[in-house]
């Protein structure tokens, strides 16, 4: 009884949110969403995977099986999506059978039957991009959480989702043959000044221990996209000012960690749900490269207190590039 009356809770304020960002274009606070960390808060652990809704093809499906291999051996507590979830053009509504095809019958392991918690990317604003907010698929799984920006609270760890895709001019000036859903963003200067002032009374207002943001679109990037200048000039600042651990992104089909030159922020990139770009690479990015793979794969994060850990997988599993770090070291590398 608890946990359905808890699921229907989540099921009212993912309809209400929904309803918001549809319909107002105003400063207001994110939704949020707790996510209590285990133990009375003592650690958290989850998996990252963007740029993957192809049903099952270019190794989504083998992605997906090594997902659930290392989600059961972390034990994790939830999964983040970093966008284009679904491919070539989003959904086309609410009953569109890619939403089937592409998540509910291709994550099946038990390991990853965990909340999912999803931003948009540009492919998903190509399509129907207020089919894929609509509290409608949480009825067909109950798994599925996208909103275009919100923050969840695991006590040690927030995790701030913030909507990219509206501030990549591009989109807007030379969009080529593509229509965009641009619902619930018009005007979009307003929308982006919202939701950046939305994005740093939230991050100021933070007590936790990790602050963790999850966009779709690079900040740094030594891939086929590179940084996102938009990112750069508007976003980036704030991440600086706010004591920022992790910015988390895809769109770059790609795995990658890039170290801030002026801060301790580390951009990890988790794009290879799918579809990989090989042998794109540009070295002349301004930042620390630690790690970079042009192949498909998925990331784990999994922190308490005081230390985290990062670990990069390619498609069968194999671990990559692991990166360890005390709260305390992060904290005093700039």
């Amino acid at each position: 009884m608890e946990g359905s009356r808890s699921a229907a809770m989540v099921l009212l304020l993912t309809f209400v949110c929904t309803i918001l960002c549809v319909c107002k274009n105003v400063a207001a606070e994110l939704p949020r969403f707790e996510h209590p960390a285990r133990g009375g808060g003592g650690s958290v652990a989850f998996l990252v995977v963007g740029d993957w809704g192809r049903k099952g093809h270019y190794n989504q499906s083998l992605v997906s099986h090594q997902m659930g291999k290392i989600a059961e051996d972390l034990d994790i507590d939830f999964v983040v999506s970093t966008g284009d979830n679904f491919y070539d053009n989003g959904l086309h509504g609410e009953d569109d059978p890619n939403f089937l095809d592409s998540f509910s019958n291709v994550y099946t392991s038990r390991s990853l039957h965990k909340q999912w918690y999803s931003v948009l990317g540009n492919h998903d604003y190509r399509g129907n991009a207020v089919a894929q907010l609509s509290s409608y698929l949480r009825k067909i799984d109950s798994r599925w959480l996208c909103l275009r920006s919100f923050v969840v609270n695991t006590e040690i760890a927030e995790l701030f989702f913030v909507d990219t895709t509206p501030m990549v001019e591009e989109y807007f000036t030379n969009p080529g043959d593509h229509t965009y859903d641009w619902r619930g963003v018009l005007p979009v200067k307003s929308y982006v000044a919202n939701l950046l002032q939305d994005v740093e009374t939230a991050l100021k207002e933070s007590k936790a221990k990790w602050r963790i943001v999850i966009g779709h679109h690079a900040i740094r990037s030594i891939s086929h996209h590179g940084d996102t200048r938009e990112l750069v000039d508007q976003l980036l600042p704030i991440l600086r000012a706010n004591g920022v651990d992790f910015y988390i992104n895809g769109h770059d089909h790609c795995l990658q960690q890039i170290s801030d030159n002026q801060s301790p922020i580390q951009f990890l990139t988790s794009g290879g749900g799918s579809k990989a770009w090989r042998g794109e690479m540009d070295k002349s990015n301004v930042g620390v490269v630690k790690f970079f793979y042009d192949g498909q794969g998925f990331m784990s994060v999994t922190l308490d207190s005081s230390d985290v850990e990062v670990v990069f997988y390619d498609v069968s599993g194999r671990a990559l590039h692991r990166w360890t770090m005390s709260k305390f070291l992060l904290s005093s590398l700039m």
